[in-house]
């Protein structure tokens, strides 16, 4: 859908953009010469209300001269600078909510054609830690978030609700680096459910970012239905060059990278940076929105969520 939108997005730009030039320098003087042919014919002075009829362009004209310079720069925004996008699901959190609006950074990666999607500028690379927006690989059409656990080169090992990573070797290190468990300090336990059981809060200090996960004790890992990667255990992952290792900050409710691999360079939307709306959609005795309504009306605006994203 989103795909959809860019290209209509890109057709329209082009239609209003080419009328645009159409009337300033070709319609327009037209028009003029039209009101000074008219003026020189007439025995008498034309009336305002004349001379505006004359002058005045097409309806269709415009309307395309009037909209191109905004349907423009919502193309340059949208496509190389901010987008943004809604949370329709709980696999993130504590860090976005079901309801949250956010932005996404599109710089960050690099710039990219808004339709073919081919990078013609190269500004950076996901580091671990970020927050990502990508097609999802099983199927672009669909726009995934996730948080970034491995680069090219690491292995990556989840074990026992445990996260290993073993950063990839450079050439220039006199020594590669082993696994290294990422410390998860306890937080608090109740804050969160899920289908009536708590989730415990965790804070996962990865080398260069710190940043809060749920964890359901009382659920098994789930390893056998883990991405199979021929040479690996069943819960190890080699990241590949040029792809990326992704998971849900809530651990045990996310259809993430463990379960169908890795994501490609190229499927990378943006940086998830700030959440700019949000909105709680529950229904219970303190929410002014009565049960019968439809479930997509919110019951509440979460304006202490709006900021930046850790």
């Amino acid at each position: 859908m989103a795909v959809y939108f860019s290209l209509f997005l890109v057709v329209v730009t082009l239609v209003t953009g080419i009328v645009w030039l159409a009337d300033k320098f070709y319609l327009a003087p037209q028009r003029k010469l039209k009101l000074a042919d008219a003026m020189a014919e007439s025995d008498a002075e034309l009336s305002e209300d004349v001379k505006a009829k004359i002058e005045e362009p097409s309806a269709l004209v415009d309307t395309a001269v009037q909209i191109f310079p905004v349907i423009a720069f919502v193309l340059v925004l949208r496509s190389f600078l901010y987008e943004p996008f809604q949370i329709p699901s709980g696999s993130m959190m504590p860090t976005l909510l079901d309801g949250d609006f956010i932005l996404v950074n599109k710089f960050n990666y690099g710039l990219k054609d808004p339709v073919a999607r081919n990078k013609f500028v190269d500004v950076g690379l996901p580091e671990r830690g970020d927050i990502v927006v990508f097609k999802y690989p099983v199927d672009e059409r669909i726009d995934y978030i996730k948080r970034v656990i491995g680069v090219p080169g690491d292995r990556i090992i989840y074990r026992n609700k445990s996260l290993y990573v073993k950063p990839a070797c450079q050439p220039t290190d006199a020594a590669c680096p082993e696994f290294e468990q990422v410390v998860q300090d306890f937080e608090a336990k109740g804050e969160y459910m899920d289908g009536g059981r708590e989730l415990t809060r965790f804070t996962s200090n990865m080398p260069n970012k710190r940043h809060e996960i749920l964890v359901n004790t009382y659920t098994l890992p789930r390893t056998a239905h883990y991405f199979r990667q021929p040479g690996t255990q069943r819960d190890e992952f080699v990241v590949p060059q040029g792809q990326y290792f992704v998971m849900g900050d809530n651990r045990d409710n996310s259809l993430d990278g463990r379960f169908w691999g890795f994501v490609p360079e190229e499927n990378l939307v943006g940086e998830a940076v700030a959440i700019w709306m949000s909105f709680a959609f529950e229904r219970g005795e303190e929410s002014w929105v009565p049960d019968w309504m439809p479930s997509w009306i919110p019951s509440s605006v979460r304006f202490s969520r709006i900021g930046g994203i850790e």
